[in-house]
């Protein structure tokens, strides 16, 4: 992952207070003294936050941090419990998909993993579109992420760039784009797929029963769902 689940919830935090007193991203800059890329990168989790810039940002909203300690992935629960609650298409555009489909066109793909998971119904957290590529079609992925200004996700900086973007050259298959995270499954055939439908728009993905035995981590958060709407306590 492109950050640890505490910079993620910590940008997370961070935005959602800012949203809340209707402040751009400019504007809390402005406040705390800080740039507004700085802003930016705190909210995305692509920086992680010393405890000084945390409460400068905060301060400038008239907020403080207060420091608590609970059962191990309960904010996972948490928002696998509000995606439930929403309708399906506001889950598809707040996951970003639309945006990377439109942008990919032509180019031969399945979506995979929780994109997969997500488009079929299940309320799983979706932090990066991940789609399958053929080895075949890397020459013309690569000049997609060439159009797309990405930048590939560099695990020894913890953070984006610095590293060549062909899925052949050493690193994590996972871009940032013009249209959001991109996180590729390369692969010599693409996977069996089915078509699914939501309102105008058609996309090819992986079963949901073969998710959960390609994905461990989208069967996790599957398994999680399930037992949530049992009413059992998900096992860590």
């Amino acid at each position: 992952m492109p950050s640890s689940r505490l910079v993620t919830v910590l940008g997370t935090v961070v935005r959602r207070e800012r949203e809340a007193r209707q402040l751009t991203q400019r504007e809390l800059a402005r406040l705390a003294g800080v740039s507004q890329a700085m802003v930016a990168r705190v909210e995305s989790g692509d920086r992680s936050p010393s405890v000084e810039l945390l409460e400068q940002l905060l301060d400038a909203m008239g907020a403080q941090l207060t420091v608590a300690v609970e059962p191990l992935d309960a904010d996972l629960d948490a928002r696998i419990g509000a995606l439930a609650g929403q309708p399906l298409a506001d889950r598809i555009d707040q996951a970003g998909i639309d945006a990377v489909v439109a942008r990919l066109g032509d180019l031969p793909h399945v979506l995979a993993g929780g994109s997969a998971a997500l488009l079929q119904g299940a309320p799983v957290p979706v932090t990066e579109v991940e789609i399958a590529i053929r080895w075949a079609d890397s020459a013309r992925f690569t000049q997609w992420l060439t159009d797309g200004y990405a930048q590939r996700w560099n695990a020894q900086w913890r953070e984006f760039g610095y590293l060549r973007l062909e899925p052949e050259e050493p690193g994590e298959h996972l871009w940032r784009t013009v249209a959001g995270d991109v996180r590729a499954r390369m692969c010599d055939e693409l996977p069996e797929a089915i078509e699914v439908r939501h309102g105008e728009r058609s996309y090819r993905v992986v079963p949901l029963v073969a998710v959960e035995i390609t994905d461990p981590r989208a069967a996790d958060l599957l398994r999680r769902h399930r037992q949530r709407q049992a009413g059992g306590e998900p096992s860590s």
